[in-house]
Protein backbone atom coordinates (compact mmCIF):
# COMPACT_ATOMS: atom_id res chain seq x y z
CA UNK A 1 0.00 0.00 0.00
CA UNK A 2 1.19 3.12 -1.25
CA UNK A 3 1.52 6.17 1.40
CA UNK A 4 -1.31 7.96 0.41
CA UNK A 5 -3.68 4.91 0.26
CA UNK A 6 -2.12 4.18 3.41
CA UNK A 7 -3.31 7.76 4.61
CA UNK A 8 -6.64 7.48 3.16
CA UNK A 9 -7.26 4.02 4.64
CA UNK A 10 -5.98 5.53 8.65
CA UNK A 11 -7.54 9.32 8.22
CA UNK A 12 -10.98 8.49 10.28
CA UNK A 13 -8.97 6.30 13.06
CA UNK A 14 -6.55 9.56 13.69
CA UNK A 15 -6.87 12.34 15.96
CA UNK A 16 -8.27 15.47 15.06
CA UNK A 17 -5.89 17.26 14.50
CA UNK A 18 -3.59 14.71 12.60
CA UNK A 19 -6.82 14.14 10.40
CA UNK A 20 -6.72 17.84 9.26
CA UNK A 21 -3.18 17.42 8.19
CA UNK A 22 -4.16 14.65 6.52
CA UNK A 23 -7.16 16.32 4.60
CA UNK A 24 -4.52 19.11 2.87
CA UNK A 25 -2.18 16.63 2.33
CA UNK A 26 -4.79 14.47 0.12
CA UNK A 27 -6.31 17.56 -0.96
CA UNK A 28 -2.93 18.87 -2.87
CA UNK A 29 -0.37 15.82 -2.29
CA UNK A 30 1.70 18.11 -5.76
CA UNK A 31 1.73 21.17 -3.03
CA UNK A 32 2.47 19.05 0.02
CA UNK A 33 5.48 17.37 -1.45
CA UNK A 34 6.79 21.02 -1.87
CA UNK A 35 5.59 22.50 1.86
CA UNK A 36 7.95 22.37 4.59
CA UNK A 37 6.69 22.21 8.13
CA UNK A 38 5.62 25.43 9.00
CA UNK A 39 3.45 25.62 5.57
CA UNK A 40 1.91 22.24 6.11
CA UNK A 41 1.09 23.24 9.82
CA UNK A 42 -0.39 26.79 8.96
CA UNK A 43 -2.66 25.23 5.86
CA UNK A 44 -4.22 22.29 8.51
CA UNK A 45 -4.44 24.78 11.33
CA UNK A 46 -2.40 22.61 13.38
CA UNK A 47 1.27 22.72 15.58
CA UNK A 48 4.36 21.63 13.60
CA UNK A 49 4.80 18.75 16.05
CA UNK A 50 1.65 17.29 14.65
CA UNK A 51 2.98 16.71 11.60
CA UNK A 52 5.92 14.32 12.92
CA UNK A 53 2.97 12.62 14.81
CA UNK A 54 1.13 11.65 11.95
CA UNK A 55 3.93 10.84 10.10
CA UNK A 56 5.09 8.23 13.17
CA UNK A 57 1.55 7.48 12.87
CA UNK A 58 1.88 6.04 9.60
CA UNK A 59 5.18 4.55 10.46
CA UNK A 60 7.52 6.50 9.02
CA UNK A 61 10.54 8.19 10.97
CA UNK A 62 9.25 12.01 10.11
CA UNK A 63 7.90 14.17 6.90
CA UNK A 64 11.05 13.66 5.19
CA UNK A 65 10.85 9.47 4.88
CA UNK A 66 6.86 10.92 4.08
CA UNK A 67 8.10 13.15 1.24
CA UNK A 68 10.28 10.47 -0.36
CA UNK A 69 7.78 7.85 -0.26
CA UNK A 70 5.14 10.63 -1.69
CA UNK A 71 7.49 11.64 -4.47
CA UNK A 72 8.33 8.10 -5.47
CA UNK A 73 3.81 7.33 -5.82
CA UNK A 74 3.64 10.82 -7.78
CA UNK A 75 6.39 10.11 -10.02
CA UNK A 76 4.73 6.94 -11.75
CA UNK A 77 1.36 8.74 -12.06
CA UNK A 78 -0.18 10.40 -14.58
CA UNK A 79 -0.09 13.89 -13.48
CA UNK A 80 -0.60 15.61 -16.79
CA UNK A 81 -4.45 14.19 -16.46
CA UNK A 82 -5.09 13.69 -12.33
CA UNK A 83 -2.99 14.48 -9.82
CA UNK A 84 -3.80 11.32 -7.91
CA UNK A 85 -4.80 8.61 -10.86
CA UNK A 86 -2.18 6.23 -12.08
CA UNK A 87 -2.46 4.62 -15.67
CA UNK A 88 -3.56 0.86 -14.39
CA UNK A 89 -6.46 2.03 -12.45
CA UNK A 90 -9.64 1.31 -13.63
CA UNK A 91 -12.98 3.33 -14.04
CA UNK A 92 -14.11 3.17 -10.52
CA UNK A 93 -10.69 4.27 -9.16
CA UNK A 94 -11.00 7.28 -11.19
CA UNK A 95 -14.30 8.12 -10.53
CA UNK A 96 -13.28 7.51 -6.63
CA UNK A 97 -10.07 9.35 -6.40
CA UNK A 98 -11.46 12.10 -8.22
CA UNK A 99 -14.82 12.07 -6.13
CA UNK A 100 -12.40 11.79 -2.71
CA UNK A 101 -10.39 14.53 -4.10
CA UNK A 102 -13.12 17.21 -4.07
CA UNK A 103 -14.41 16.13 -0.84
CA UNK A 104 -11.12 16.70 0.27
CA UNK A 105 -11.14 20.03 -1.17
CA UNK A 106 -14.53 21.19 0.60
CA UNK A 107 -13.77 20.31 4.00
CA UNK A 108 -10.47 22.02 3.78
CA UNK A 109 -12.64 24.95 1.95
CA UNK A 110 -14.66 24.77 5.33
CA UNK A 111 -11.92 24.86 7.85
CA UNK A 112 -10.24 27.99 6.38
CA UNK A 113 -14.13 29.47 5.94
CA UNK A 114 -13.44 33.71 7.19
CA UNK A 115 -17.00 34.17 9.07
CA UNK A 116 -16.08 37.97 9.23
CA UNK A 117 -15.51 38.31 5.48
CA UNK A 118 -18.49 36.92 4.79
CA UNK A 119 -20.60 38.62 7.32
CA UNK A 120 -18.66 41.50 5.55
CA UNK A 121 -19.54 40.71 2.00
CA UNK A 122 -23.58 39.60 2.48
CA UNK A 123 -24.10 43.19 4.30
CA UNK A 124 -22.68 44.85 1.20
CA UNK A 125 -24.44 43.13 -0.91
CA UNK A 126 -27.65 43.53 0.66
CA UNK A 127 -27.52 47.17 1.10
CA UNK A 128 -26.22 48.04 -2.63
CA UNK A 129 -27.94 49.60 -5.05
CA UNK A 130 -26.80 47.93 -7.81
CA UNK A 131 -24.36 45.10 -8.22
CA UNK A 132 -22.45 44.58 -11.47
CA UNK A 133 -20.95 41.14 -12.24
CA UNK A 134 -17.29 40.38 -13.62
CA UNK A 135 -15.84 37.50 -15.26
CA UNK A 136 -12.99 36.71 -17.63
CA UNK A 137 -12.50 33.73 -19.69
CA UNK A 138 -15.17 31.18 -19.89
CA UNK A 139 -15.38 29.58 -16.18
CA UNK A 140 -15.46 32.57 -14.71
CA UNK A 141 -18.00 34.06 -17.11
CA UNK A 142 -20.30 31.74 -16.61
CA UNK A 143 -20.06 32.04 -12.71
CA UNK A 144 -20.42 36.04 -13.37
CA UNK A 145 -23.99 35.28 -15.32
CA UNK A 146 -24.77 33.05 -12.80
CA UNK A 147 -23.95 35.31 -9.85
CA UNK A 148 -26.45 37.71 -12.11
CA UNK A 149 -29.11 35.13 -12.17
CA UNK A 150 -29.23 34.43 -8.27
CA UNK A 151 -29.12 37.80 -6.82
CA UNK A 152 -31.82 39.25 -9.52
CA UNK A 153 -33.99 36.60 -8.46
CA UNK A 154 -33.58 37.94 -4.68
CA UNK A 155 -34.47 41.81 -5.92
CA UNK A 156 -31.33 42.95 -6.50
CA UNK A 157 -30.31 45.17 -9.42
CA UNK A 158 -27.68 43.09 -10.80
CA UNK A 159 -25.78 42.59 -13.91
CA UNK A 160 -23.21 40.47 -15.62
CA UNK A 161 -20.48 41.48 -18.15
CA UNK A 162 -17.59 39.45 -19.95
CA UNK A 163 -16.50 41.74 -22.51
CA UNK A 164 -13.65 44.24 -21.27
CA UNK A 165 -14.77 46.87 -23.07
CA UNK A 166 -18.98 46.71 -21.47
CA UNK A 167 -17.05 46.20 -17.92
CA UNK A 168 -15.50 49.78 -18.00
CA UNK A 169 -18.19 51.10 -19.48
CA UNK A 170 -20.44 49.70 -16.35
CA UNK A 171 -17.12 50.53 -13.78
CA UNK A 172 -17.46 54.51 -15.23
CA UNK A 173 -21.35 54.61 -14.00
CA UNK A 174 -21.02 53.20 -10.79
CA UNK A 175 -21.27 55.05 -7.71
CA UNK A 176 -20.16 54.55 -3.69
CA UNK A 177 -23.96 52.88 -3.64
CA UNK A 178 -23.23 50.10 -6.06
CA UNK A 179 -20.80 46.49 -5.84
CA UNK A 180 -18.72 44.74 -7.72
CA UNK A 181 -18.57 40.79 -7.29
CA UNK A 182 -15.15 40.01 -9.79
CA UNK A 183 -14.66 36.39 -10.37
CA UNK A 184 -11.54 35.13 -11.14
CA UNK A 185 -9.64 32.41 -9.76
CA UNK A 186 -6.38 33.37 -11.45
CA UNK A 187 -7.13 36.87 -10.28
CA UNK A 188 -4.63 38.56 -13.15
CA UNK A 189 -6.70 39.35 -15.63
CA UNK A 190 -5.17 42.74 -17.30
CA UNK A 191 -8.14 43.88 -18.49
CA UNK A 192 -10.76 42.69 -15.52
CA UNK A 193 -8.25 44.60 -12.94
CA UNK A 194 -8.55 47.58 -14.95
CA UNK A 195 -11.86 48.07 -14.85
CA UNK A 196 -12.05 46.55 -11.12
CA UNK A 197 -9.91 49.59 -10.62
CA UNK A 198 -11.89 52.27 -12.17
CA UNK A 199 -15.20 50.56 -10.14
CA UNK A 200 -12.78 51.71 -6.72
CA UNK A 201 -12.45 55.11 -8.30
CA UNK A 202 -16.02 55.41 -8.72
CA UNK A 203 -16.77 54.85 -4.92
CA UNK A 204 -18.06 51.44 -5.41
CA UNK A 205 -16.96 48.53 -3.13
CA UNK A 206 -15.48 45.59 -4.58
CA UNK A 207 -16.09 42.19 -3.68
CA UNK A 208 -13.88 39.54 -5.08
CA UNK A 209 -13.55 35.71 -5.71
CA UNK A 210 -10.59 34.43 -6.37
CA UNK A 211 -7.09 32.81 -4.78
CA UNK A 212 -5.13 34.80 -2.23
CA UNK A 213 -2.48 36.90 -3.13
CA UNK A 214 -3.56 38.18 -6.57
CA UNK A 215 -3.32 41.49 -7.75
CA UNK A 216 -7.43 41.14 -8.09
CA UNK A 217 -7.45 39.94 -3.88
CA UNK A 218 -5.10 43.25 -3.11
CA UNK A 219 -7.16 45.48 -5.24
CA UNK A 220 -10.72 44.16 -3.53
CA UNK A 221 -11.87 45.77 -0.27
CA UNK A 222 -13.85 42.32 0.17
CA UNK A 223 -11.65 39.54 -1.24
CA UNK A 224 -13.27 36.06 -1.10
CA UNK A 225 -10.05 33.59 -1.02
CA UNK A 226 -10.22 29.71 -2.60
CA UNK A 227 -7.60 27.76 -2.18
CA UNK A 228 -7.27 24.28 -3.64
CA UNK A 229 -5.53 22.27 -5.71
CA UNK A 230 -4.05 23.15 -8.77
CA UNK A 231 -4.83 21.34 -11.93
CA UNK A 232 -2.51 19.47 -13.92
CA UNK A 233 -3.69 21.31 -17.36
CA UNK A 234 -6.57 23.67 -17.18
CA UNK A 235 -5.85 26.84 -15.03
CA UNK A 236 -9.42 26.46 -13.00
CA UNK A 237 -9.52 22.88 -11.70
CA UNK A 238 -13.04 21.10 -11.01
CA UNK A 239 -12.35 21.81 -7.36
CA UNK A 240 -11.90 25.62 -7.99
CA UNK A 241 -15.20 25.78 -9.86
CA UNK A 242 -17.25 24.06 -6.86
CA UNK A 243 -15.29 26.29 -4.74
CA UNK A 244 -16.50 29.07 -6.53
CA UNK A 245 -19.87 28.10 -7.09
CA UNK A 246 -20.83 27.18 -3.03
CA UNK A 247 -19.35 30.44 -2.09
CA UNK A 248 -21.80 31.90 -4.37
CA UNK A 249 -24.59 30.05 -2.76
CA UNK A 250 -23.48 30.89 0.25
CA UNK A 251 -23.36 34.60 -0.59
CA UNK A 252 -26.91 34.51 -2.22
CA UNK A 253 -28.48 32.36 0.69
CA UNK A 254 -26.93 35.10 3.26
CA UNK A 255 -28.48 38.23 1.32
CA UNK A 256 -31.65 36.67 0.78
CA UNK A 257 -31.81 36.09 4.46
CA UNK A 258 -31.02 39.71 5.30
CA UNK A 259 -33.76 41.03 2.66
CA UNK A 260 -36.05 38.95 4.67
CA UNK A 261 -39.88 38.24 3.66
CA UNK A 262 -39.66 40.14 0.00
CA UNK A 263 -36.76 38.12 -1.09
CA UNK A 264 -38.71 35.11 -0.08
CA UNK A 265 -41.75 36.07 -1.76
CA UNK A 266 -40.08 36.80 -5.14
CA UNK A 267 -38.88 33.72 -4.91
CA UNK A 268 -41.97 32.12 -4.11
CA UNK A 269 -43.41 34.05 -7.28
CA UNK A 270 -40.68 32.65 -9.63
CA UNK A 271 -41.43 29.08 -8.53
CA UNK A 272 -45.03 29.36 -9.47
CA UNK A 273 -44.69 30.78 -12.52
CA UNK A 274 -42.30 28.03 -13.71
CA UNK A 275 -44.35 25.07 -12.95
CA UNK A 276 -47.06 26.76 -14.20
CA UNK A 277 -45.57 28.24 -17.25
CA UNK A 278 -42.10 27.01 -17.57
CA UNK A 279 -41.07 25.28 -21.18
CA UNK A 280 -40.10 21.75 -18.82
CA UNK A 281 -43.90 21.65 -17.13
CA UNK A 282 -47.10 20.56 -18.56
CA UNK A 283 -47.92 23.91 -19.95
CA UNK A 284 -50.40 24.18 -23.02
CA UNK A 285 -48.04 25.35 -25.28
CA UNK A 286 -45.71 22.22 -24.58
CA UNK A 287 -47.81 20.04 -25.82
CA UNK A 288 -47.75 20.88 -29.33
CA UNK A 289 -44.66 19.01 -29.58
CA UNK A 290 -45.63 15.11 -27.69
CA UNK A 291 -46.48 12.61 -29.63
CA UNK A 292 -49.49 10.94 -29.33
CA UNK A 293 -48.04 8.09 -26.93
CA UNK A 294 -47.00 11.66 -24.43
CA UNK A 295 -50.55 12.51 -24.66
CA UNK A 296 -52.21 9.21 -23.96
CA UNK A 297 -50.41 8.66 -20.75
CA UNK A 298 -51.30 12.12 -19.63
CA UNK A 299 -54.88 11.34 -20.17
CA UNK A 300 -54.82 7.59 -18.56
CA UNK A 301 -53.03 9.33 -15.49
CA UNK A 302 -55.52 12.25 -15.43
CA UNK A 303 -52.77 15.15 -15.79
CA UNK A 304 -54.75 16.86 -18.50
CA UNK A 305 -56.65 19.84 -18.24
CA UNK A 306 -57.37 19.40 -21.82
CA UNK A 307 -58.97 16.00 -21.94
CA UNK A 308 -62.30 15.81 -22.33
CA UNK A 309 -64.78 15.86 -19.10
CA UNK A 310 -65.34 12.09 -18.17
CA UNK A 311 -69.37 11.14 -19.03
Amino acid sequence: MNVVELLKAQLDLLPAAQRQVGVAILADPQWALRANVDALAQRANVSPPTIVRLCRALGLEGLREFKLQLAQQLAVGTPFLHRTVQASDDALTVAQKILRGMVASMVDLEQKLDAVVLEKAIATLARAKRLDCYGVGATSSFMATDAQARFFRIGLTTNAYSDAHMQLVSAATLTSDDAVLAISHVGRMPSLLEAVEVAREQGATIIALTQPDTPLAELAHIPITVTVPEDAVVRVSTEAYLAHMSFLEILMVGVGLRRGDAAIARMRRFHDVLIERGIDSNHPAMRLGWSQAERNALNKAGDDPDAPEPA
